[in-house]
């Protein structure tokens, strides 16, 4: 059965320990979350925990401030069956207790962490064509925790959030920032389901929300800067202060370095904030060369992919991808980085070695770099998808370095590729220098 499961994604090349990392990593992502229900459909119900019955699969352990990342996405692409059902759990979550899941362990709500994020998932999965759930329902679901001032526990301090457009240091004690940010991020989600479902108003008015974390740009570090409740800065500010679970009240779990640039929904933007394409690039990469960068944690997982946002500087991602895939990741007892964060870790080391990497949520979009493997076969759920498989194939050249991209057999010129373009395309080809 795990062979039948692991054996969805076949790679060709590669040395035998990469291949071990591989589907190793593979089995990772397959393991949470995971079935709650017994065998006769009986689980416990969320909050009560009374016995209760269902027809579908009911999944548990939504680590979903990790998850929504990436772990998510690769299985709408790869097992979109368990995808649909992890989403309809969520919205069975919702009728059971009234909210969409934070963090949820054996129909307990456990609130860890920061942020709004089973709608990111809800649309994210919507946007890749994973269409066999109630969305007017989960569009409700998600309207409900961004608009609800009250009693709101999926969005602590949304008063701030809606009046200011951002937290403030006295709205809450650990993360004003980065919490701004996640609400970013799940009102940049709803706006994307917003605009599919032709809800035109929300749209607009989510898309603006989506972007405030700009008012906590603060141009003298080019980075954000938490503010207290008068709209000061707060002082004194330490962009370093908050790495490996210092206590930060801008941050939660990282620092300013490691926040700043999450918010892929918003590149132009940022670039813009930051003075230009070569600023940006400037200060990305001193996020690597000071030490900042934090392969054990989610908000800066993606950062080595951002230099594909600037032509000509996209050779930096090949680079830092390749060396921080063999510097963390090993066939050995401290082969992860650190916690797996129920998949999220392994789904990084998959999408890396694949070549393709899904950089912003609620955004079916893949941007690319080197792939590990010459040949990497997807094979796509026909229930889901018309075509029966992925191809992406390397052509190796005399250096580590793209010179290109083919898409069935056409030169294709950009280093992203949407997910109808890949999951139609049939063959995508990586040609090196």
């Amino acid at each position: 059965i795990w062979n039948k499961e692991l054996s969805k994604i076949k790679v060709e090349g590669g040395t035998k320990n990469e291949k071990i990392m591989f589907y190793t990593a593979l089995y990772h992502t397959l393991i949470h979350p995971n079935i709650l229900n017994d065998f006769n459909g009986e689980y416990p119900k969320m909050g009560t925990r009374e016995t209760v019955k269902t027809d579908e699969t009911r999944f548990t352990v939504f680590s979903l401030w990790d998850t929504y990342r990436n772990l998510h996405p690769l299985m709408s692409l790869v097992y979109p069956k368990q995808q649909s059902n992890m989403v309809k759990s969520m919205l069975q979550i919702y009728d059971e207790s009234g909210w969409l899941p934070k963090w949820e362990l054996n129909a307990t709500e456990t609130t860890t962490m920061v942020g709004d994020p089973a709608g990111i998932i809800l649309a994210d999965t919507y946007l890749r064509g994973i269409r066999d759930f109630d969305v007017e329902k989960a569009y409700q679901a998600m309207l409900k925790s961004a608009d609800q001032l009250n009693d709101n526990p999926l969005r602590p301090g949304i008063e701030d959030y809606i009046s200011k457009g951002y937290l403030t240091t006295s709205t809450t004690s650990s993360g004003s920032v980065s919490t701004t940010q996640e609400y970013n991020i799940s009102d940049f989600a709803i706006a994307q389901l917003a605009k599919e479902l032709g809800k035109k108003e929300d749209y607009i008015r989510f898309s603006k929300r989506s972007i405030s974390y700009r008012k906590l740009f603060d141009k003298q570090f080019n980075l954000l800067h938490p503010k207290n409740d008068n709209g000061s800065w707060y002082t004194p500010f330490n962009p370093n202060t908050g790495a490996n679970f210092v206590k930060n009240l801008g941050f939660i779990e990282g620092n300013s370095w490691q926040y700043t640039f999450m918010v892929t929904h918003d590149m132009k933007g940022l670039i813009k904030l930051m003075g230009g394409k070569k600023e940006f690039v400037k200060q990305l990469e001193k996020v690597f060369d000071k030490q900042q960068f934090d392969m054990a944690n989610e908000p800066d997982i993606a950062y080595p992919f951002l230099f594909n946002y600037v032509k000509g500087e996209e050779w930096r991602t090949q680079s830092t991808v390749d060396k921080l895939r063999v510097t963390y990741f090993k066939n050995s007892s401290d082969g992860l980085p650190g916690n797996d964060d129920t998949g999220t870790m392994s789904a990084w080391l998959i999408y890396s070695m694949m070549g393709i990497y899904p950089i912003s949520p609620a955004e079916p979009v893949y941007t690319l770099t080197i792939p590990v493997f010459d040949k990497v076969i997807i094979q796509l759920d026909n229930k889901y998808y018309k075509e029966r498989e992925i191809v992406i194939e390397k052509r190796k050249g005399s250096t580590r370095k793209i010179k290109g991209f083919k898409l069935n057999n056409k030169l294709y010129r950009n280093f992203f590729i949407t997910h109808n373009e890949l999951v139609k395309g049939k063959k995508l080809q990586v040609i090196l220098d």
